[in-house]
């Protein structure tokens, strides 16, 4: 297995401008889309972000990724906390990683143990982790979902799994340059995003050396989990 080392990029998800994201996780926008950098002006298509999704508590999809998961879980970008909190709740000793020092702060002011820390600088019990959670969107991070499931499968151990929550559209391959833009059209800086379907990211996985164990869906809201061999 080759373990990518990426740079960690300083422009992450919602973060720098106008800080749409931590502002609405403050409360002060409830409305979030996340577009393609290049095409803003040209009515280009767009994602909402369901920022009350992230306050609440763990809904029934995400509880059918809790009982997949065996502990110890690290939940990558944790936003709130909402699956820290789920996974403990479980039965699971948990840990969440997230760049929002917004979102760090509302999950400590809940007593959830969050560190602000990307997923690509050093992490607590590297290697040994039961499951690694990539949800909300988030094998998106960096904008390369090879290299960071490839540095997923360094964080856990042998046999242990990784959760995505991917794509609704099965065929959905596309890495760019993204911003996130308000409610009051307020806009984050430039940051590397990704978009995969479970069918990409099936390829992906392989080529990472993971196995497919699970691939489900749940409402509107579509998963896959692997493991590491």
């Amino acid at each position: 297995m080759s373990i990518h080392n990426p740079v960690v990029e300083s422009a992450t998800f919602g973060a720098g401008g106008a800080d749409p994201y931590d502002r609405a996780l403050e409360g002060a926008s409830d409305a979030l889309i996340l577009v393609n950098a290049s095409s803003v002006s040209a009515s280009p298509a767009t994602s909402e972000i369901d920022i009350g999704r992230f306050l609440r508590q763990a809904d029934d999809a995400d509880l059918t990724v809790v009982r997949r998961a065996h502990g110890p879980v690290l939940d990558v970008g944790c936003g709130p906390g909402r699956m820290v909190k789920a996974a403990i709740l479980a039965g699971h000793l948990a840990l969440g990683v997230d760049v929002s020092g917004a979102a760090v702060a509302l999950a400590r002011e809940k007593g959830l143990p969050v560190l602000r820390r990307s997923v690509f600088e050093t992490l607590p019990s590297e290697g040994a982790w039961g499951t690694v959670l990539l949800l909300d969107g988030n094998i998106g991070i960096g904008g390369d979902p090879g290299a960071l499931l490839d540095r997923c499968a360094s964080l856990v151990a042998p046999g242990g799994r990784i959760l995505v929550e991917t794509h609704s559209e099965s065929q959905r391959d596309r890495s760019f340059d993204a911003v996130v833009i308000d409610g009051r059209g307020r806009s984050s800086m430039k940051f590397p995003w990704a978009e995969v379907g479970i069918e990409a990211l099936r390829r992906l996985a392989n080529q990472t050396g993971l196995k497919v164990v699970h691939e489900w869906k749940s409402g509107d809201r579509a998963f896959a989990g692997y493991v590491r061999s």
